[in-house]
């Protein structure tokens, strides 16, 4: 049987060949990427396939928040600080201008070397940068722009010095944030989303993921970790829980796909933000027009409704 998200993609593709008066390129762009997302959704990834799209979500050239910011974003001003505590590297956030609109931008950050790496702590998030994204979303609501997240860590950092700041507090914080926001919301999960860390700037409208990102509750060694007691059966746990793009278009746990350059987003930057930039601009566009009243409670909806089985 064809799930809803596949019927939903025929029909768009069957709208836009239908549009002969306004066929060229950008048109015919929408149509290769419609079509290579119902090809990733009718395909049944292998054990291989899911443990590639975990390589390559993890890969150390893979695009990272600020490279897409660089390529996407004009006039992008940086916001520092949570007003409590510290600015923690690991979450940049800030204004810019997308496609001449003003929007919110806030997203994990990894680093490119070990001193960055360090920096930013391999893009694990203390409260500190919660709260530094709460801040931002909250004055984006407050001036109508739309906010846009950008999620890549392999989960919200676990030391004490995070639990004694109040690390399950924020992560709970900011999706109540997220939740009331009146202004259009876009995430996309572009490398690692990892648990709570994700999902803290993850709930929102629309719930984007690119082709060999990964998204779970827990990393595949730590689900191996529990359930074999070997963090190396993390192929098998991986293959078993499925955080690939695909299953989670299925499970319903995303809304799309973004298609990435060939062999993967850590090819060509450029590409792949420009992918991006095209399904960040289309879910943008569905959303706007909404009432503010009406996108608060629709995306309530669409999270109270997930894990619901029938």
């Amino acid at each position: 049987m064809r799930s809803e998200a596949e019927l939903r993609l025929r029909e768009r593709l069957s709208k836009l060949r239908s549009m002969r008066l306004l066929s060229g390129a950008r048109l015919d762009g929408e149509l290769e990427r419609l079509e290579r997302q119902l090809e990733l959704m009718q395909a049944e990834p292998t054990e291989e396939e899911i443990w590639r799209s975990v390589e390559l979500a993890r890969h150390q050239d893979r695009p990272y928040t600020l490279d897409y910011v660089e390529r996407l974003f004009e006039d992008f001003f940086e916001l520092h600080g949570d007003r409590a505590q510290g600015d923690d590297q690991a979450i940049v956030a800030g204004l810019g201008r997308f496609e001449g609109r003003t929007l919110a931008v806030v997203g994990h950050q990894k680093g490119r070397d070990l001193k960055e790496r360090t920096a930013r702590n391999f893009g694990m998030a203390y409260p500190e940068g919660y709260r530094k994204a709460m801040r931002t979303m909250r004055l984006a609501d407050r001036f109508g722009f739309p906010v846009v997240t950008l999620v890549d860590t392999p989960g919200a950092y676990p030391g004490v010095v995070a639990e004694e700041h109040g690390q399950g507090g924020a992560i709970a914080a900011s999706q109540a944030v997220m939740l009331r926001l009146t202004v259009p919301t876009v995430a996309c999960i572009i490398g690692e989303g990892g648990s709570g860390g994700a999902i803290a700037i993850a709930v929102a409208d629309r719930v984007l993921m690119q082709e060999n990102a990964i998204y779970s509750v827990i990393s595949p060694e730590g689900c191996a970790a529990i359930l074999w007691r070997d963090a190396s059966q993390a192929r098998r746990a991986a293959e078993a829980f499925k955080p690939d793009a695909a299953h989670c278009l299925e499970l319903g746990v995303i809304d799309g796909i973004v298609v990435e350059p060939e062999g993967g987003a850590h090819e060509d930057h450029d590409e792949a933000a420009r992918l991006l930039g095209e399904s960040v601009r289309e879910a943008l566009d569905e959303l706007d027009g909404v009432p503010r009243d009406e996108l608060r409670r629709r995306r309530r909806a669409k999270f109270r409704s997930l894990g619901v089985y029938a």
